[in-house]
């Protein structure tokens, strides 16, 4: 598989510790969307690639890192298709992919410790989804669908 991983100057270092972990203690590969130091960065852009990224299945699956997890988790979810769950212990990792089916999971560099945070990657990226809940996850596709193609409708109307 190949990880998309970032994340903003608060995740900085453990960002750098997970990505490292996940090159070397896995076969995946990691494409590594910032920050590159830690030097402020907003952290919607950095979720904004990376979740464009999953969703054009440029990677297979993301990470994102800032000082809670809230914050990117709200920005990539803000991406049409994406599913972003914070995380910060391995049940709740391995569910977000097997119950929900979330490409991206989001952790804080504030909230969880650098051995934990390899965990909890680790035990999402070693499941896999198999249409656990499918009816669940189906109507939020659903719904995000209706949402986006009233948006699209109004957008025609008032541009006429």
């Amino acid at each position: 598989m190949k990880i998309g991983i970032g994340g903003d100057h608060h995740g900085y270092g453990l960002k750098e510790t997970l990505k490292k972990f996940i090159e070397e203690s896995t076969d995946h590969e990691v494409v590594d969307f910032g920050a590159h130091s830690s030097d402020a960065v907003d952290y919607p852009g950095v979720a904004f690639e990376v979740a464009e990224a999953v969703s054009e299945k440029k990677v297979d699956r993301g990470v994102l890192v800032c000082g809670t997890g809230l914050g990117v988790a709200i920005a990539a979810n803000k991406y049409p298709g994406i599913r972003a769950a914070t995380t910060h212990d391995t049940y709740s990792a391995e569910r977000a992919q097997l119950s929900n089916n979330a490409q991206i999971i989001t952790l804080g560099a504030q909230v969880i410790g650098p051995e934990a945070a390899k965990k909890v990657v680790e035990a999402y990226l070693n499941v896999e989804w198999s249409g656990g809940s499918q009816r669940k996850v189906d109507q939020i596709v659903d719904r995000e669908s209706q949402f986006l193609d009233q948006n699209f409708k109004d957008a025609a109307k008032s541009s006429c």
